[in-house]
């Protein structure tokens, strides 16, 4: 037996890679390449190209949402510090101003759109202190010719009632309501204000009901005083013609205001 002839196993096979006609080889898969369990049933994930867009578009929307709650809640709080303002009332006298008694600021309280009637209707006040003071320096001159002390007397409980009562029943309602647009306060002032345009029409005319009418410089009174006393019929007839102004300024502030309630602004 040729033992040594067997081949043996653990010897090396030499290949000549050139030996089969100089072809190669073909090449084994690389361990890196995928081996799936057949490619062509292998899942696929889809990624939208557009993803990144929109995430920023998401972004900009919600900065955007952000930027406009905050708009909102400072409108808010401003309305609500208006309100709040509006709603309490201040202490800071600063009219007139040598010596400040009461608050009084239509530039910076007063809507613009309403700013001219509350001028018209501050003027009206004003005309009416201007009426008493002048109707007790005219009763004071009828007084020294001889007209009697009760009509002054009359005349001082007219300008110190009047004055203030005008102011806190007709002009500071006013005031309110056009600052907060109260109805309330619309209703408390046509009503004093009818009372005070009454008064105006009755002092002009000024009818011998309370001591002859002399302690207002109406019409009548100052017709009964000229005769008397050249001097104070002049008061008077000034003192008339106040009033008569007072009169119709009032008319025309009443209606004024009266359009502007209903809305015809």
């Amino acid at each position: 037996m040729n033992r040594h002839h067997d081949p043996n196993p653990f010897d090396e096979e030499e290949v000549n890679p050139f030996s089969n006609g100089g072809a190669v080889a073909p090449a084994r898969p690389l361990a890196s390449d995928p081996l799936g369990f057949g490619q062509k049933h292998d899942a696929t994930v889809d990624i939208p190209l557009n993803t990144m867009n929109d995430t920023k578009k998401k972004e900009k929307e919600l900065a955007a949402w952000e930027a406009d709650l905050k708009r909102r809640e400072k409108d808010i709080k401003r309305r609500e510090d208006a309100v709040s303002q509006a709603g309490v009332p201040t202490d800071d006298k600063n009219w007139p101003p040598i010596f400040p008694i009461i608050h009084h600021d239509i530039a910076n309280e007063i809507p613009v759109h309403a700013q001219r009637l509350q001028y018209l209707a501050f003027a009206s006040w004003l005309g009416i202190v201007l009426c008493l003071v002048f109707n007790v320096i005219a009763v004071i001159v009828c007084w020294i010719q001889g007209g009697g002390v009760k009509i002054f007397f009359l005349a001082i409980i007219y300008i110190l009632l009047g004055c203030p009562l005008s102011y806190v029943l007709w002009y500071r309602p006013l005031y309110r309501a056009m600052r907060t647009d109260s109805a309330l306060n619309f209703g408390w002032f046509f009503m004093f204000y009818l009372l005070h345009l009454g008064f105006c029409i009755f002092a002009a005319i000024a009818p011998p009901v309370v001591f002859h009418g002399k302690s207002l410089t109406g019409i009548l009174a100052a017709i009964d005083v000229i005769s008397k006393h050249t001097v104070a019929g002049i008061f008077y007839f000034v003192g008339f013609g106040l009033f008569c102004l007072e009169s119709l300024l009032s008319l025309w502030v009443i209606q004024k205001i009266y359009l502007y309630f209903r809305g015809h602004k």
